[in-house]
């Protein structure tokens, strides 16, 4: 990964992606909004890649499973460490 100072990503894709993912602490975040403001390219790219994100967050259904299950594999972690 291309670091620049700070430990703060080198590209602009590479932040856009920290940013929805929520990796980035508030000071790079305030950073990026701005860069992104100042420029209609960044701002198009910014919005498709969090709708396409959005759009996709909504197509997945995430399946649930059942207390016993959940119970079950905490009972065999617990013996396992033990």
């Amino acid at each position: 990964m291309n670091n620049t100072k700070h430990n703060q990503p080198g590209s602009i894709t590479q932040r856009v992606m920290l940013y929805l993912d929520g990796e980035l602490s508030n000071k790079q975040e305030r950073q990026l909004l701005a860069e992104i403001q100042g420029s209609p390219d960044l701002l198009e790219r910014f919005s498709m890649e969090k709708s396409f994100r959005e759009f996709i967050k909504s197509k997945i259904s995430r399946k649930t499973v059942s207390p016993a299950l959940v119970q079950s594999i905490k009972e065999k972690i617990r013996t396992t460490v033990t």
